[in-house]
C-alpha cells in the first residue's frame, strides 16, 4: 500500500499493476521486467480472498479488508487495454505496452473476472467476448474439451473461483462448465502418458503431468540411439508439445479437485519415487527420467528448484479438495461475483438461494 507507484523504472508498480518480479529486500522492480497484468490478477485475487477470510470486527482485520479493497480499486484495467478490447500482457517504462494480448483460453480468465467486477476502472462488456473469441474446442483421445496444452492453464483461475455448475455463453453452448473442462483436460494428460507417443522413460498411468516448466536443457543428446531435443523453461503441453519428457509433479497435485481418482494414485507413485528433499517444500519443480545424468539415476534429471508459482496452486488446490475453503470464501467476494455475472455466467451457486456445493466429488468425463 505504501510502495512507490508510478512510471519510474524502479517503482513497485504503476496504475495499480505490479511488476512480474520484485526485489525481495526493496520491493522494487527487478531485472527490467514487465508490469504484469496476469501476475497482478493473481495477487489481487489472493488479497480479496484474504479480505473475505478476515471478517472479525477488530481493528487489525478491518485494516486487512480496507487495504485489500483500496489496492483492488487502484487497478486501472481500462488503461491495460491500451485502446483495444482484449487486455495487454503488460507494460514497461522503456518500451510501453507489450505487443501481446490475452486472447483464447488461458490463465487470464481471472483477469477478466476481476476487471469486469471493478467498481472504479471496469473492463467494458466487449472485453470478455474478445478474449473468448479464439477458443479452440478439440476432441483428443475421445475426450471433447476446450483446449489448452499446459496443465496449469486448466488450474490457476480455478484456485479462486468455483466453476462447478456455473456457465458462460461458450460453456452453455457445449453443455459443460469450466470445472468439468479441467477434469477432462486432466484425463487427457493421463491418456497421453499412457500412449507415450514419443517413447519417454517412465510415462504411464501413474506418471504424468506436463505443463509450462523448467527442464534439463537446452541441448540435443543421443539417448539410446535416439536424438532427443531437451528444453529449459518452455510451455510444454499435451498432446501437441513441446514435450521433451519433463514432468511436473506439482501440476498433478493441483488437479486434485478435478480428478482425485487418478490424481491420488499418481501422488502415491510420486511419493515412492522420492522426488523431494527432506524439507517442507514438497516435490521439486520437475524431473525428466529420459535425460541421462551422472551418476546414473533411475528418474534421470531432477530440478534443483522450487518455485512459488508452483507451490501456491499446490497448497490452495489441496485445500479446495479437502474443504472448499478458498471457493467458499470467494463466493462471498462481491467483485468476483459481479465479474462473473458481467461475463455472462449463470446458474449454479450464482442463482439466488443456490445451496453450497460440497468440495469433493465429480462425475467421470463424458466421452463422445
Amino acid at each position: 500500500a505504501n510502495a512507490p507507484h508510478g512510471p519510474e523504472p524502479d517503482a513497485t508498480g504503476h496504475k495499480g499493476f505490479y511488476y512480474h518480479f520484485l526485489d525481495m529486500n526493496s520491493g522494487q522492480r527487478a531485472w527490467r521486467c514487465e508490469l504484469s497484468s496476469v501476475d497482478t490478477a493473481f495477487l489481487l485475487a489472493g488479497m480479496l480472498a484474504a479480505a473475505a477470510y478476515y471478517q472479525h470486527q477488530t481493528a487489525e482485520e478491518h485494516e486487512i479488508r480496507r487495504l485489500a479493497d483500496a489496492l483492488y480499486r487502484k487497478c486501472d484495467w481500462r488503461w491495460m487495454q491500451n485502446g483495444a478490447a482484449a487486455v495487454s500482457h503488460g507494460w514497461t517504462p522503456e518500451k510501453g505496452f507489450l505487443p501481446y494480448r490475452w486472447k483464447g483460453y488461458d490463465e487470464a480468465l481471472i483477469i477478466y473476472l476481476l476487471g469486469l467486477g471493478s467498481p472504479t476502472h471496469p473492463l467494458p462488456p466487449e472485453s470478455y467476448p474478445s478474449w473468448s473469441s479464439t477458443y479452440k474446442w478439440k476432441r483428443i483421445y475421445g475426450i471433447e474439451y476446450l483446449y489448452a496444452g499446459p496443465l496449469f492453464i486448466h488450474q490457476l483461475s480455478h484456485i479462486w473461483v468455483d466453476f462447478r455448475g456455473i456457465r458462460d455463453k461458450f460453456m452453455r453452448q457445449h453443455d459443460l462448465d469450466y470445472f468439468e473442462n479441467s477434469r477432462r483436460a486432466t484425463f487427457a494428460q493421463q491418456q497421453y502418458a499412457i500412449r507415450n507417443p514419443r517413447e519417454f522413460e517412465h510415462f504411464d498411468e501413474f506418471c504424468w503431468g506436463i505443463t509450462s516448466s523448467d527442464g534439463p536443457g537446452p541441448g540435443t543428446l543421443l539417448v539410446d540411439g535416439i536424438e532427443r531435443v531437451f528444453y529449459d523453461y518452455i510451455g510444454r503441453g499435451v498432446p501437441y508439445g513441446p514435450d521433451d519428457g519433463t514432468l511436473a509433479p506439482w501440476a498433478v497435485v493441483a488437479s486434485l479437485p478435478f480428478a482425485p481418482e487418478i490424481v491420488l494414485p499418481t501422488i502415491q507413485n510420486y511419493e515412492r519415487m522420492q522426488l523431494k528433499e527432506a524439507q517442507q517444500y514438497g516435490y521439486k519443480a520437475t524431473f525428466n527420467p529420459t535425460y541421462p545424468v551422472q551418476p546414473k539415476h533411475e528418474y534421470g534429471w531432477v530440478s534443483p528448484y522450487h518455485f512459488g508459482i508452483n507451490e501456491g496452486p499446490t497448497v490452495l488446490m489441496i485445500e479446495n479438495f479437502r474443504s472448499g475453503m478458498i471457493w467458499n470464501l470467494t463466493r462471498r467476494c462481491a467483485p468476483l461475483v459481479t465479474g462473473l455475472r458481467a461475463a455472462g455466467f449463470e446458474g449454479g451457486w450464482l442463482a439466488d438461494g443456490a445451496p453450497k456445493v460440497s468440495a469433493r466429488g465429480a462425475p467421470a468425463p463424458a466421452r463422445r
